[in-house]
């Protein structure tokens, strides 16, 4: 039977120019399609849910973080996305709700079909600081040990530049690695919010490996001055792929041997829906060394 289908194929052409796939995706180092940060379409999506979707879809995107639900509930969101091929692989909350709303969150989450619950900043006043960072690693235990053990979801924190104070022979960012539980805190690395405080996303991503499940692929405009800890810069700072500053095929290699699955595009800018599908494009041809 298996000998019958192949001479079918081979005589259609058909096996010749799979291989030829295969050799083509062999050679990249970027072959697939990546995620994509609901944040990135934010005014597109509080005007229309269900066309943004299509559009999104019709990027090839199937992977999805939301930190917002756009009014929709949870289950009819994801009926939208399931019609379209979509998956919320991640949920994105506030600080705040993690502590004070946890299990709505673990529920909303659960109801998306979301693997990762997803915190991007944490409340301060002016620098953060080491009372901060212990205030954050406790809490960060205990509510990634509640998602985990009640909801089956895994808790990642996502980095926004602050937390890169120097501290010790590090950086408070490292205390936070080191001192949460691997069990139940993991870690998204934003890559632009890593390199603009003056840090390597390649070397962080060695440094830590498998701490981290998924990436906000981004690129900083050329001429912005690195060294900030403020964690805020101009949306528009936000360019396609592979024209900024950041070295986007280290960051990938280094991603893949940490592990990562999910690179989630995000692109704050007010171009967003025009640089998306460029950034796929640079993404999409890219070769292996």
């Amino acid at each position: 039977m298996i000998y019958q289908l192949k001479k079918a194929l081979l005589g259609l052409g058909l096996i010749g120019a799979l291989v030829s796939g295969q050799a083509v995706a062999q050679k990249k180092l970027f072959p697939e399609a990546p995620g994509i940060v609901s944040y990135t379409y934010r005014n597109q999506f509080a005007k229309d849910v269900p066309g943004t979707l299509d559009m999104i879809k019709n990027n090839g995107i199937t992977d999805i973080e939301f930190s917002n639900l756009f009014k929709q509930s949870p289950e009819d969101l994801r009926k939208m996305c399931d019609a379209r091929g979509i998956k919320c692989s991640s949920y994105g909350v506030s600080y705040e709700d993690l502590v004070n709303k946890t299990d709505e969150v673990g529920k909303t989450a659960v109801a998306l079909g979301a693997a990762f619950v997803r915190v991007a900043s944490i409340p301060h006043k002016g620098a953060f600081t080491l009372d901060n960072a212990k205030q954050t690693v406790a809490d960060f235990n205990k509510y990634g040990k509640l998602l985990k053990d009640q909801y089956g979801l895994t808790f990642i924190y996502h980095n926004h530049g602050f937390e890169f104070e120097p501290y010790q022979d590090g950086t408070l960012y490292d205390y936070l690695l080191k001192n949460t539980d691997p069990k139940y805190v993991s870690m998204e690395l934003d890559i632009l919010w890593a390199f603009l405080p003056g840090q390597d996303p390649a070397q962080l991503l060695a440094k830590y490996g498998n701490r981290y499940k998924a990436l906000h692929m981004k690129d900083l405009k050329k001429g912005v001055e690195r060294g900030s800890l403020s964690g805020t810069t101009p949306k528009d700072n936000d360019v396609i792929l592979g024209t900024g500053q950041i070295d986007i095929p280290a960051v990938i290699k280094a991603a893949r041997k940490a592990g990562v699955k999910h690179y989630y595009i995000e692109d704050e800018s007010s171009s967003s829906v025009t640089q998306v599908p460029e950034s796929i494009k640079y993404l999409n041809s890219l070769k292996k060394d």
